[in-house]
């Protein structure tokens, strides 16, 4: 009886690592395989491309910097030219003199009956000259201008009282609107009287009321100077004499009041920011004409920066 070793035999050996290198050819992947699978990895590849946005990158924008507005200095010989134009308007015979938006406080009337006067008439004054302003307000104080009486009337026939009023169909919604609102914030107070709002920033907020209104509501209103009122006059004298620097020179149609006002609130005294509107409104429709001033006329021609020139 023969007996078999309990170590390896050399036969066994050859025959193990014969199953192994076979089981190794057999992982590895055939031509087919291999070139599928990296195909995959290709289509892989191409997909991670696709995924990407095809918009070229942008440069990164730098920020912008806003440069603070520099205060406006005290421009020379200003207080001489004041005194000319006050010389040359001592008489009051301008059209502002006669139906500007401040004749309008009568106080024959309740005071926040006064108020909303003055209010109207500041709503109904842009793009409007001062006599046809005048001739509609006197129509509706007529037909009784009040709050309530505005909360009642109908629409088309306040649009027809207030006509012709450069864009009188609009204001006629604002004066409605505003009236309505008026009423609510009253309610809301739990006030028995109803009444403008006293502040600039409540004014403005206020249905086609924008910055010049609401100034002069607050000047002529609740006598309260919070502002100069700046109108097509007022920046068109004051970038004349050199007060300012704000008229926009490649687009004389596109102006800013906002501008004119900021530099010549820099200045000029406070105590002169209620007057100065009226004074040189009136200036505006008797010398300083928008087209062919009266230079000639002009008491001030001799220290006028702009004087005999056509330029604005």
């Amino acid at each position: 009886m023969r007996l078999r070793s309990s170590g390896p035999v050399e036969g066994d050996d050859i025959l193990v690592q014969k199953v192994v290198v076979k089981i190794e050819a057999a992982c590895l992947p055939s031509p087919q395989r291999q070139a599928r699978c990296e195909d995959e990895a290709l289509g892989m590849k191409r997909e991670k491309k696709d995924e990407t946005p095809l918009t070229p990158k942008k440069k990164a924008k730098k920020a912008k910097i806003k440069k603070e507005r520099v205060p406006r200095k005290e421009p020379n010989g200003w207080k001489e030219i004041l005194h000319g134009i006050q010389q040359m308007r001592a008489k009051k015979d301008a059209e502002v003199d006669k139906y500007g938006c401040e004749v309008f406080f009568d106080e024959s009337f309740p005071p926040h009956v006064c108020r909303f006067h003055v209010l109207i008439a500041a709503m109904m004054s842009s793009q409007t000259k001062d006599p046809v302003n005048a001739a509609a307000m006197g129509r509706l104080i007529k037909h009784g201008l009040t709050v309530e009486s505005m909360l009642e009337i109908e629409l088309q026939e306040l649009a027809q009282l207030i006509r012709p009023v450069g864009f009188f169909n609009h204001k006629a919604k604002y004066i409605k609107q505003t009236a309505s609102i008026l009423t609510k914030q009253a309610e809301a107070e739990g006030k028995e009287v109803v009444d403008i709002p006293n502040t600039y920033e409540g004014l403005i907020a206020l249905p086609g009321v924008g910055p010049k209104m609401a100034t002069l509501v607050m000047n002529s209103a609740w006598q309260n100077t919070v502002g100069i009122c700046v109108d097509t006059h007022v920046h068109r004298i004051s970038n004349r004499l050199k007060w300012v620097k704000t008229w926009n020179k490649n687009n004389p149609k596109s102006q800013n009041p906002e501008k004119t006002r900021a530099e010549l609130e820099d200045w000029l005294p406070k105590e002169h920011w209620g007057p100065i509107n009226p004074l040189l409104v009136g200036f505006g429709q008797t010398i300083c004409l928008p087209r062919g001033p009266k230079c000639s006329e002009c008491k001030i021609r001799g220290i006028c920066p702009s004087a005999n020139s056509s330029a604005i």
